[in-house]
């Protein structure tokens, strides 16, 4: 055989060995690095009363927790606060030594080169009052957003999530304040990207199901509205038996990967892009293995998914919490190999994964 056709047939072989290696990469979760965020949720910020005091009631991470998870190949942080605690009043003027202490840990996590969702972690409440009762009607939601736009207007990497986890509340309801939210801070100018979540603790599962009356998440938040069209739907999904988070076992796995692959084919359908802001498993190896398997859903479908943080870590996170990857004597958690596997290696962020979406 004469060497230029040689030289061919090795040439179509090696091409042929380096798309099956990229179809196989896709399919086990490995190329998960092609999602703009994956990151971690910083749990402890959320913790305690309104009253609570820093340093006993409620925690910001430390730099040696930020710069351990930046470390991994992670690029995005999920920051749990809370509203009355930055708001004591409604309609009135952030507490400003604790703007100050949010504003001193997002700067911390930028700092470690990674972005930032801001998340107010009410689920859907003000004290014990839910948002579109008064007095925390739509209008008081609008105005705590504005305030907090304001503060965060323009700022690369750093993302608005509206509200965790939604609940007994109605769609419609809901839509009318996430609306409301969206509006007011588009109106101060801010252009950052929007996390909008639905209701019924907003989990992928049950994104097509009518639960609470009034029609399903997958219908009825299609009526959001966002002036500058720059926001995506964040999801919610855990692999225990009710998707609640709280077991160490992982036997809803599978209704949680169908309920991902739903919610990946409507945003495909709707033209939407989607946020997975929460879920984790233990360290056994078979919720290692449903692990595996959301990031691969995610990698596969990265034309829609942006990307995700798991739940969670944090200093103050309970060491026996079977869902907590925060190192404990300079150890891994079993989760951890897993998750860097699909963080990959971080690099910058391209034109397409912006926070901020260029005016004009």
């Amino acid at each position: 055989m004469t060497g230029p056709m040689t030289r061919m047939l090795r040439l179509a072989l090696a091409a042929t060995v380096a798309v099956v290696s990229i179809v196989a990469q896709a399919g086990d979760g490995s190329a998960a690095s092609q999602l703009c965020y994956r990151g971690i949720n910083l749990s402890g910020a959320e913790y305690g009363d309104r009253d609570g005091v820093p340093g006993t009631n409620y925690t910001y991470p430390s730099e040696e927790t930020v710069r351990y998870f930046a470390s991994k190949g992670m690029n995005a942080v999920r920051l749990p606060f809370r509203w009355e605690r930055l708001q004591p009043v409604l309609g009135q003027p952030f507490d400003g030594t604790e703007l100050q202490r949010l504003k001193d840990a997002v700067a911390l996590i930028q700092k470690h080169n990674m972005a930032v969702v801001l998340d107010p972690h009410n689920f859907g409440y003000y004290d014990k009052i839910q948002v579109t009762q008064a007095p925390a009607t739509d209008l008081a939601f609008g105005d705590f957003w504005a305030r907090l736009a304001l503060e965060f207007a323009n700022r690369k990497g750093v993302l608005f999530g509206l509200m965790n986890e939604p609940h007994d509340i109605k769609a419609p309801d809901w839509l009318e304040a996430a609306n409301t939210a969206i509006r007011s801070i588009r109106t101060v100018g801010a252009r950052n990207l929007i996390l909008v979540p639905g209701t019924n603790w907003t989990g992928a599962h049950s994104w097509s199901a009518d639960v609470l009356g009034g029609g399903a998440n997958g219908t009825v938040m299609l009526g959001v509205k966002d002036p500058i069209d720059f926001y995506a739907f964040e999801f919610h999904q855990y692999l225990d038996v009710d998707s609640s988070g709280t077991h160490a076992v992982c036997d809803g796995s599978d209704s949680a990967k169908k309920g991902l692959l739903d919610v990946t084919d409507w945003l495909r359908k709707n033209g939407k892009r989607g946020f997975l802001g929460e879920f984790g498993v233990a360290g056994s190896q078979p919720c290692l293995d449903g692990l595996k398997a959301v990031f691969g859903i995610m990698a596969d479908n990265s034309d829609v998914w942006l990307g995700w943080t798991y739940w969670a870590a944090g200093e103050w996170w309970p060491q026996e919490e079977p869902l907590n990857v925060q190192p404990r004597n300079g150890k891994d958690r079993p989760q951890m190999k897993t998750i860097t596997a699909a963080a990959g290696k971080k690099t910058p962020l391209g034109p397409s994964c912006a926070a901020v979406k260029p005016a004009g």
